[in-house]
C-alpha cells in the first residue's frame, strides 16, 4: 500500500486571510481567536506537523491564481543530553562571529532554507529574511556560497554574507 501523506491545503484571499484544510476537513483558529491570516502560515504548519509527526503535502492557493505545492517534514525537536559536571563548570563567554545573508520576494512567514542547508528560518511579515551562519558554518562551503530558497514562494537569493 503507498504513503499516504497528510494535504494541507493552504488559500490565502486578496485581504490576506486564510483558510486551511487538512484532508478536506477545515483547520480553523481556536475559538475566538482571530481569523489565520498569511502571517500565520509557519505557525500553522508548525502545529499540523507536530500533531501528524509525519511529512505534509502542503498545498497554498494564492488569490492571483497561483498555486505552490511542497512536502513539509517534521522536524524533531530532541532532548538535550544531561550535562557533565565539567560542562556545568563557568565557561569562557566566546561568541560565535555570525555573517548575514539578506534576501527578499518571500511569501511572509515561509520557511526558508540557508543553503548548504545547515538551518531553516521564518520569513518576516514583510517578506524578507535573513539567515544567520557563525564562520565555521560558512568555512565548510569552499565557496563560501549561500542559498536562500523559499519552500513556497520559490523566491531565491543566492550571494556572499557580508
Amino acid at each position: 500500500m503507498p504513503a499516504v501523506l497528510p494535504h494541507v491545503v493552504m488559500v490565502i484571499a486578496q485581504d490576506g486571510t486564510m483558510t486551511v484544510t487538512v484532508d478536506g476537513v477545515p483547520h480553523t483558529p481556536e475559538p475566538f481567536a482571530p481569523p489565520w491570516r498569511r502571517e500565520s502560515f509557519a505557525h500553522v504548519l508548525d502545529q499540523l506537523s507536530t500533531r501528524h509527526r509525519s511529512p505534509l503535502r502542503v498545498e497554498v492557493r494564492e488569490a492571483d491564481g497561483t498555486v505552490f505545492t511542497d512536502i513539509i517534514t517534521f522536524a524533531r525537536r530532541r532532548r538535550p543530553e544531561p550535562e557533565t559536571p565539567a560542562e556545568l563548570a563557568p565557561k569562557a563567554s566566546a561568541l560565535p562571529e555570525l555573517v548575514a545573508m539578506h534576501g527578499e520576494g518571500f511569501v511572509p512567514g515561509e520557511d526558508v532554507a540557508v543553503a548548504v542547508v545547515i538551518a531553516h528560518g521564518d520569513a518576516g511579515p514583510d517578506g524578507t529574511m535573513r539567515g544567520l551562519l557563525t564562520g565555521d558554518q560558512l568555512a565548510t562551503s569552499p565557496t563560501r556560497e549561500v542559498i536562500l530558497l523559499g519552500r513556497v514562494s520559490g523566491a531565491l537569493t543566492i550571494g556572499h554574507p557580508e
